[in-house]
């Protein structure tokens, strides 16, 4: 019997370097039995060092190539990262409520690892609004939930919960990330359907953690078709990711930041 291959597809930025953006979406798709498709949303001008520049792509042309895609492709699930823009936002917000594709997995991308800002600031009220209702999981981590919330940065578990739950009334799904909590374990919490699950793993001593926002929420597209439910997707996401970062070391890519290790089961 031929096994099941969802076709999913990516809306971000590009990364030259690998290990970010469309690229790391890509490759995590690849990694976890998923057909990956692409919509560019930005030209990235990056290393593992950092962002030296971006060439924003506008509404028409990003909506050109979804509604293209779409018109011939059946998606099953959808990963969106870096937009960039109020343009953006307000175009794939527009093709997503007229063309409802599967599951949208919403990643709002603000800030790149190097602290280059990838959303501008007058973006983050058309994110909140226009986007993130359509989204059935956004995966915040603790400064973008703080951003989109208004509020200041969780500095605990507790703080976490308060938080998550507020993004709850925002958007159908939440998944927030707490690795920039300190402690051995790495938390995050996610909300679905008015339940609270708590999932830990241990935190990865590595260098290499450029993409691991990308990946995780790209690993939870390719995995939630494949799933029964949000929380299975979601905890295999993160063994993924975690198994990922354990191998990081193996390669050597860059003298900044270096990918995680996409392929750690494969290759």
């Amino acid at each position: 019997m031929t096994p099941y291959v969802p076709t999913v597809l990516t809306i971000a930025g590009t990364d030259p370097s690998g290990g970010a953006g469309i690229s790391a979406d890509l490759k995590t798709f690849s990694a976890l039995g998923a057909f990956g498709t692409v919509v560019v949303t930005a030209v990235v001008t990056q290393n593992t060092q950092g962002v030296a520049g971006i060439h924003q792509l506008d509404g028409k042309t990003v909506a050109a190539q979804l509604n293209n895609l779409l018109d011939d492709v059946q998606v099953d699930a959808v990963k969106i990262g870096m937009l960039g823009t109020t343009d953006v936002i307000e175009s794939v917000a527009d093709v997503l409520r007229e063309r409802a594709p599967g599951p949208v997995v919403l990643d709002p991308v603000m800030v790149a690892k190097s602290g280059h800002r990838l959303l501008a600031p007058d973006a983050v009220a058309a994110l909140r609004e226009k986007l993130i209702p359509l989204a059935d999981l956004i995966t915040p981590n603790l400064p973008e939930a703080a951003d989109l919330l208004g509020v200041e940065e969780a500095a605990s578990v507790c703080d976490m919960a308060r938080q998550a739950n507020a993004l709850a009334e925002l958007a159908a799904g939440v998944l927030l990330k707490g690795g920039h909590l300190a402690g051995p374990d790495s938390t995050d919490l996610l909300v679905v359907d008015g339940r609270v699950t708590e999932l830990d793993r241990p935190r990865v001593a590595t260098r290499n953690t450029h993409g691991t926002g990308c990946t995780l929420s790209s690993a939870i597209t390719a995995l939630r078709p494949q799933r029964e439910s949000w929380v299975v997707a979601v905890r295999e996401a993160k063994d993924y990711l975690t198994g990922a970062l354990r191998a990081a070391d193996s390669l050597s890519i860059g003298s900044g930041h270096g990918p995680v290790h996409h392929f750690w089961q494969t290759w």
